[in-house]
């Protein structure tokens, strides 16, 4: 599942899909791209993207990119080969409406519906962004070495974790479900589908309040802001809710030059106190 040479196969390789020229595609999830056995959940959406967007190209649409994601976890899909299946629901001057849908022996297992249009390109006429360091601190922890459970993700992306938002791992219990993150890719440059990864690159918030374990994702919509600029991505997660087996999870994504590139909420299961 990986190069030739045992490297991650690329993230613009991977999240690519192949046409079979009548709206629908084909695609490998590979485990280079997974969180253990579990394709991730940022990469789902970036591929769902990626064919809504080739989608539009072979109908000659005019060139368009991704501003919204909303996508419904059905099923969790294994790693191999998928169908994505894509419906062009409208077509307009500032906003075109695809839905896709990525089935697997048959089932459906993740539906979302993209809106695409053009990225921003001037600065915000107004924004709000949280302060965090431009690039990872020394002490800020590899992905790899932190996670319960293999981080697959860590082949094809640098992942840093901010220690200070993540007492987990310190064995400590009970502080809020808040994490600061940096994230880039170890080949090729960060641009907008690589922000819908790094929108979910996260651990589990709630991992700070000793609920560790998987925690499924059951809706996520991410808002695409304006293309990155080179370098780290800044990432910002918190909870604003934990209630009985469900949390929220809310990320903000600031480019290397402080920019807003991408929104993201998500609606998750917890794994049960104590794991």
């Amino acid at each position: 599942m990986s190069g030739t040479d045992g490297t991650a196969v690329s993230f613009d390789t991977a999240s690519a899909a192949r046409s079979l020229g009548d709206g629908t595609f084909t695609a490998v999830l590979r485990a280079e791209w997974a969180i253990g056995s579990h394709p991730h959940g940022g990469f789902l959406l970036a591929l769902l993207a990626r064919a809504a967007i080739a989608a539009l190209h072979e109908r000659g649409e005019p060139h368009a990119e991704p501003l919204v994601v909303s996508a419904e976890f059905l099923h969790a899909p294994a790693l191999g080969p998928v169908l994505l299946r894509t419906d062009v629901r409208k077509v307009g001057r500032r906003a075109t409406v695809v839905e896709v849908r990525l089935e697997q022996r048959g089932r459906s297992c993740v539906e979302a519906r993209v809106t695409t249009g053009r990225l921003p390109l001037r600065r915000p006429e107004w924004t709000d962004v949280p302060s965090m360091p431009a690039e990872p601190s020394p002490g800020a922890i590899a992905m790899a070495e932190s996670t319960e459970g293999p981080f697959n993700l860590a082949k094809g992306c640098e992942v840093r974790l901010d220690p200070a938002t993540a007492g987990y791992l310190a064995g400590r219990t009970g502080e809020p479900p808040r994490m600061r993150l940096w994230v880039r890719p170890r080949h090729g440059l960060v641009d907008p589908y690589f922000t819908l990864l790094a929108s979910d690159v996260n651990p589990p918030v709630v991992m700070n309040l000793g609920r560790i374990g998987w925690a499924p994702t059951v809706q996520l919509t991410a808002l695409l802001r304006t293309r990155p600029a080179p370098g780290w991505l800044r990432v910002v997660v918190e909870s604003r809710s934990v209630h009985e087996s469900w949390f929220d999870s809310d990320a903000t994504v600031v480019d290397s030059q402080g920019r807003l590139v991408c929104q993201a909420r998500q609606l998750g299961l917890a794994p049960a106190p104590g794991g």
